[in-house]
């Protein structure tokens, strides 16, 4: 069966939630009709003419991008204007355009872990965790006789659902003690007298956004005219996913050894690959970042790492780090080193397993799609010399 472009959104939306990315980031569908049917997909880095070009060539319904097109607000997508021209060009030829940006970056199986998968890093965790979801605990006292279907509303509500479990409850019992006042109708015991009932302790975590459908659903399940419950706000903690990975190498590496290896493991560019440190320092304990790395700095020195791989580290965040490195050694060898990539470099990695997913998941839900990565070179560098000697005139 055919996907529309709604299908494929949504498959990409669940692997790289929009809600995870930065505040001031711009991601998910940006050109297409939802029911549109799409056969072909094609991924790239960055949503450049040439990049629209192959789409466009290979007959793509959908053209999925890491960078965005229109981070920037604008007031205009005429022609007139190269972003504008290129919308004008995917939508004639019938091409929609989606991005996942720091959504990517920070998800399982996105750019930071491809990034770090490709330089042989182990046990990696998030540089920077995300938080995890905010949860509710809802707790409720409910007759032993009705704690099952109270847990099955909570459960149909969006309680209950703990990792790959649903329906989780944690239940005790004990005794409950009320008096109904006049104009009360109770479900159990008489105005006036003092009634003792067995009763079960139901306790389930929910998601913060389901508060109210959960509360609802409880008193609509439960028997009692007032139900006796708890809502406790948990605390948030440090979640599985964020910004940037952080893990060790299967054996330390001096640091020349590390960069090379490194160089080999990411697409070639005009830049290269860049060190800063003592070439002969021992490399284990490894911090990546694809993209632009340098506001991640504190972060990186928290982690306590040897290297920090990363991209578009510019003149003076990396001197003022290779300096602070220094003084806070007191004489002992500066960490972390730093391995300075071309931006699309450290990201490209990223496409090929997304394209692998995309792929998976549309083929679990009944549908398929092609798909193809672009590997056309986007970086907008496109020579290096190499410098060997001094500037005429200087000794």
């Amino acid at each position: 069966m055919t996907a529309t472009l709604a299908d494929v959104v949504a498959a990409l939306d669940r692997r790289y939630p929009p809600g995870t990315a930065e505040q001031w980031d711009r991601v998910g569908l940006a050109a297409g009709d939802p029911d549109a049917p799409v056969r072909r997909v094609l991924l790239a880095v960055d949503p450049v003419a040439a990049v629209v070009d192959e789409a466009l060539a290979w007959e793509a319904d959908l053209l999925v991008t890491h960078h965005p097109l229109l981070l920037r607000p604008v007031h205009s997508v005429a022609a007139t204007t190269f972003k504008g021209a290129l919308l004008h060009r995917l939508v004639r030829g019938g091409c929609g355009l989606y991005t996942a940006h720091t959504n990517a970056d920070a998800a399982h199986g996105g750019v930071a872990e491809a990034l770090a998968d490709a330089i042989g890093l182990v046990g990696t965790e998030p540089l920077v965790p995300a938080d995890a979801p905010a949860l509710d605990k809802h707790v409720v006292m409910v007759p032993v006789d009705d704690a099952d279907r109270l847990v099955d509303a909570l459960a149909g509500a969006g309680a209950g659902h703990v990792g790959a479990y649903e329906r989780c409850a944690w239940t005790t019992t004990g005794e409950g003690t009320f008096t109904p006042l006049p104009g009360a109708t109770p479900a159990l015991g008489t105005v006036g007298r003092r009634e003792t009932v067995a009763e079960a302790r139901v306790e389930m975590v929910a998601p913060r956004h389901r508060r109210a459908a959960v509360v609802a659903a409880m008193r609509a399940a439960h028997p009692y005219e007032e139900p006796a419950f708890d809502v406790l706000e948990l605390a948030t903690l440090p979640g599985a996913t964020g910004l940037g990975r952080v893990g060790t190498l299967p054996a330390p590496q001096p640091l020349h050894a590390f960069a090379a290896a490194v160089a080999r493991a990411v697409p070639a560019t005009a830049q290269g690959v860049r060190y800063a440190g003592d070439r002969d320092m021992p490399v284990r304990r490894v911090a990546v970042l694809g993209g632009s790395g340098d506001s991640l700095f504190d972060a990186v020195r928290a982690a306590d790492v040897d290297a920090y791989v990363t991209a578009d580290l510019r003149h003076h965040p990396a001197s003022e780090q290779q300096e602070r490195a220094a003084f806070d050694a007191r004489g002992g060898a500066p960490r972390p080193a730093l391995v300075d990539l071309a931006h699309s470099a450290s990201e490209w990695l990223w496409l090929p397993r997304a394209a692998q997913a995309l792929r998976d998941d549309l083929a679990a839900a009944g549908t398929t799609v092609e798909t193809r990565v672009s590997t056309r070179r986007t970086d907008p560098w496109t020579g290096h010399v190499p410098q060997t000697s001094p500037p005429e005139g200087t000794t």
